[in-house]
């Protein structure tokens, strides 16, 4: 019923659709640019390379993205976005056709479409408060999680068609044809863009550096939002490759000859787990706190934590169940704290600034962890990161406490 009710706005329905959509373009781009670098490359570090042209533009631009977002009329951006996104992407599947495409062109259509995406990312999650009331915004946010993680697990499954037959190549094709689908869905959601207030509207009148630098300066003095980004920092840097490339070498190591098999079975078990979970979280909660972040985050660190002392299949099996019940809860209280707390003229700013946490945390956790796991046993990493995540989590959740305990006093001494 829940549901029912709030799928009634067909401008969520929109918005998830577009949403959904273009998440199958990205995982079906994503994979073919990984495929394609390495069939006309045979190299790992070329491809490597690709992984990282991905993630670069939003160290380079995703505040500048956010920035923007926040300055011009969203619509109007986001459907030029889509619109310009297709011919691009297009140029690879004809430069393929005429046997001219090289790794070079892989390589600067990875980073354009990615660097377009950094100014696309945060004005599309700024939309979805628009649009929904906030008594509906955890639900909304918990069916676009399910959406996009739903998309996320079933495209690799479908993609084998494709690749059986020898045409990834047209991945790009599919991938232009969910942009106009995407542009389509924009156009039909209505939405009202925030008036801003008297001292926002001075802020427009910055530039894109300056309204940035602003930014900084009102976080500084929001304790939730400030800690809610370290804490997102941290949580991020002690998961990523852990679980992104130690879980596959820890399965690799113990199965050699079915740890692949192994790998995708539990990404798959993974990928239920968390979207049981995002159906399941409305119906407990309405209003996500940043302590609900944090129990999260703790849950997410014990699954890790289980990780490392893995000695057969069922073991990894309740590690990774007990991570897919965290991450979630951790992962939806966050969007919906940037989503209450942060003003609406400035929600582009967060969503971009909270992507290059997460992006800059990842490579900074793939080089460090990476480097020291030619030299300490993978599942020493499990123990210690699944370990300091709890640590960081119950360290922050103290500190809540103190500072409440501290505020209650103060205002029993003013009484």
């Amino acid at each position: 019923m829940m549901y029912r009710n709030v799928l009634k706005n067909k401008s969520v329905l929109y918005y998830l659709a577009g949403a959904g959509i273009s998440q199958l373009g990205n995982v079906l781009a994503g994979l073919a640019f990984l495929f394609i670098s390495y069939d006309l490359t045979q190299s790992a570090s070329l491809t490597t390379v690709i992984a990282i042209s991905q993630a670069v533009p939003y160290l380079l631009f995703g505040l500048i993205g956010g920035a923007v977002a926040d300055r011009i009329n969203k619509k109007r951006l986001l459907v030029w976005i889509d619109v310009i996104r297709v011919p691009i992407i297009l140029s690879l599947v004809v430069l393929y056709q005429l046997e001219n495409l090289a790794f070079w062109h892989l390589l600067v259509v990875s980073f354009v479409i990615q660097s377009l995406g950094c100014f696309y990312n945060p004005a599309y999650r700024a939309v979805l408060p628009l649009v929904t009331p906030i008594v509906d915004r955890t639900t909304v946010n918990s069916l676009l999680d399910t959406v996009t993680r739903g998309v996320q697990v079933l495209t690799p499954v479908f993609s084998i068609v494709l690749l059986s037959s020898g045409n990834t190549i047209h991945f790009y094709s599919i991938d232009a044809l969910t942009y106009i689908f995407s542009a389509f869905f924009i156009l039909k959601i209505h939405w009202v863009e925030p008036i801003h207030e008297e001292n926002a509207t001075d802020e427009s009148n910055h530039g894109v550096f300056q309204s940035i630098v602003s930014f900084f300066q009102w976080v500084k003095g929001e304790g939730t939002i400030k800690n809610l980004f370290s804490a997102t920092f941290l949580m991020v840097f002690f998961n990523t490759w852990v679980w992104q490339v130690g879980l596959l070498l820890l399965l690799l190591q113990n199965y050699p000859s079915q740890g692949e098999e192994f790998y995708s079975l539990l990404l798959g078990w993974y990928g239920i787990g968390v979207i049981l979970i995002n159906v399941i979280i409305p119906f407990f909660w309405k209003n996500l706190t940043f302590t609900l972040y944090l129990s999260g985050s703790i849950v997410w660190g014990i699954g890790i934590f289980v990780l490392g002392f893995a000695t057969n299949l069922p073991f990894y099996f309740l590690g990774v169940l007990i991570a897919a019940v965290g991450l979630p809860i951790s992962s939806l209280a966050r969007v919906y704290l940037i989503q209450t707390l942060v003003p609406a003229q400035k929600l582009g700013r967060a969503f971009s600034f909270n992507a290059v946490i997460l992006y800059g945390s990842n490579v900074i956790s793939l080089v460090l962890f990476g480097a020291l796991a030619a030299f300490i046993e993978i599942s020493y990493l499990f123990v210690f990161c699944g370990s300091m995540m709890i640590v960081c989590a119950v360290f922050y959740l103290i500190r809540i406490s103190l500072t409440e305990k501290a505020r209650r006093k103060s205002v029993e001494a003013f009484k």
